[in-house]
């Protein structure tokens, strides 16, 4: 038995996967919480982070929602940061064989993580392995983390008394830190935020943030744009 977890151990795409995994489980409590204290139910929380699963857009979406915007605008932020999982599949269809039904399950788990964990391996089968390890891990601790809390979210009256409020923000930068990994995706980045600061005293809620989330296709509008064709 101990040399079947030793051999778990060393083997360095499950130790990355559940490493990898408990991390955002972290930021899945602070979603659950926070989901269910603007208004949204422990199931509604749940599905979101089932069916969605994906942090960035889950955050924007309550996030809007809980400062007043309108349901409309959140969904359409958060489709605008999902693109993104478009283009990743597009990467990955070496990776993404099989059956359809095997190939529409893996469409659910192309992130930010297991794409990278997919994209950080030399050879094509460690990268399979990669991408579903990442995937079922995130997928798994994500999700036990959003139940977790959302219960204990249902049991705090306003997350603001426990300092919670700035716990949105933080995720949300926590989860853009790993993407500034190159000046084109910092740009995009600052040009987002003064987007949605210049425009934030002036508009209603939640436009602003849907406005800086359109930075993200500077590149596809502008493809030969040798800044973003080089740098991103």
């Amino acid at each position: 038995m101990f040399a079947f977890v030793r051999r778990y151990v060393r083997d360095e795409i499950i130790m990355t996967a559940l490493i990898l995994g408990s991390a955002i489980g972290i930021f899945g409590i602070a979603f659950g919480v926070l989901s269910v204290n603007t208004g949204l139910t422990t199931l509604q929380t749940q599905c979101m982070s089932i069916f969605v699963f994906t942090g960035a857009s889950q955050i924007a979406a309550v996030s809007i929602i809980s400062t007043g915007g309108s349901q409309t605008t959140a969904l359409i932020a958060a489709l605008i940061l999902a693109m993104r999982n478009g283009l990743y599949g597009l990467r990955l269809i070496p990776i993404i064989t099989g059956s359809l039904p095997k190939r529409l399950l893996a469409s659910q788990l192309i992130i930010d993580e297991s794409t990278g964990m997919a994209s950080a391996q030399v050879d094509q089968k460690d990268s399979f392995r990669a991408f579903w390890l990442g995937g079922v891990s995130v997928f798994i601790f994500w999700n036990l983390g959003t139940l977790l809390g959302s219960l204990i979210g249902a049991s705090v009256d306003d997350p603001k008394n426990l300092g919670l409020d700035i716990v949105f923000p933080v995720t949300f930068l926590a989860l853009l830190k790993p993407q500034l990994t190159s000046i084109g995706r910092i740009s995009i980045a600052l040009i987002a935020s003064f987007i949605a600061l210049v425009t934030a005293p002036f508009l209603p809620l939640g436009i602003p943030i849907l406005l800086a989330a359109l930075a993200v296709l500077l590149p596809v509008f502008f493809p030969s744009f040798k800044y973003f064709k080089d740098n991103l």
